[in-house]
């Protein structure tokens, strides 16, 4: 689950605050949940705009906490969380709907730390896909004439 509020200017850069939330519920059939929860937030740059089509850059910090499970020495599985900063670089296209509503995709590189297999805590790029649905506020919801 993703969930971003953007302010736009009006201008050719905007503010946004990403809070993301992705949950695996049984991880090595051990019966741990695995999760990641980041919060992000910085400037997004509006690379192109028209009447139904617009496209977007964005650059993203904050920090990302992440449980998982991992091998011990005794051949069952340890739960830890770690609690680091992120970043995200990307973009994302977004097709207006109507004067109220949009579509996005976004597509972006989320850099995050994880525990890898030796139980060390490592940072890790990921590639993010979000679809999304945008509403606009303070646009009218129109119902359409027929």
């Amino acid at each position: 689950m993703d969930v971003s509020l953007a302010a736009d200017s009006g201008r050719r850069i905007s503010a946004k605050l990403d809070l993301s939330y992705t949950r695996a519920p049984s991880v090595f059939n051990g019966g741990h949940r695995a999760d990641a929860f980041s919060y992000l937030f910085g400037p997004v740059f509006s690379v192109w705009n028209s009447n139904s089509l617009s496209t977007y850059a964005h650059v993203l910090a904050g920090g990302a906490r992440v449980t998982g499970t991992l091998p011990n020495a005794s051949g069952g599985l340890s739960v830890g969380h770690v609690h680091y900063p992120a970043w995200a670089l990307g973009g994302s296209a977004e097709y207006r709907l109507s004067p109220a509503f949009g579509f996005r995709v976004t597509i972006d590189c989320l850099h995050a730390h994880f525990f890898n297999s030796a139980g060390a805590t490592r940072g890790q790029n990921d590639l993010r896909v979000v679809n999304s649905i945008v509403y606009y506020l303070g646009e009218p919801i129109r119902a359409r004439h027929r």
